[in-house]
């Protein structure tokens, strides 16, 4: 059993930074993704990143430009530094892994943008 946690979301103004973090309760090198998603309300679950064990990473529309994906092994987190945020990133952001055969989501972290 692999247990996410995501912390880092808040209130931002338009324009401004939040890094959220994904702490992982096993080796992350061990899974064979890592990806970062998040929900509107009223819209469907969206891909934003993809950290493959293959190496690299595979962004999605809302990440490419302003978002960077990176990982710290030695902590077993994954992070999402995003910028230049607009009130259309409000979401609840989730991070998945996929770990042996199964994948796992963690209870995801609120980020709202004011404009």
């Amino acid at each position: 059993q692999v247990q996410l946690v995501e912390s880092g979301g808040g209130l931002a103004q338009a324009g401004g930074s939040l890094r959220l973090s994904c702490v992982a309760s096993t080796n992350i090198p061990s899974f064979r993704a890592m990806s970062w998603y998040r929900q509107a309300p009223g819209k469907q679950r969206e891909l934003g990143a993809v950290w493959s064990s293959g190496g690299g990473t595979n962004d999605a529309d809302f990440v490419q430009g302003r978002f960077i994906i990176s990982r710290d092994n030695a902590k077993n987190t994954m992070y999402l530094k995003m910028s230049s945020l607009k009130p259309e990133d409000t979401a609840v952001y989730y991070c998945s892994a996929t770990y042996q055969s199964a994948t796992y989501w963690g209870q995801g972290t609120q980020v709202t943008v004011s404009s």
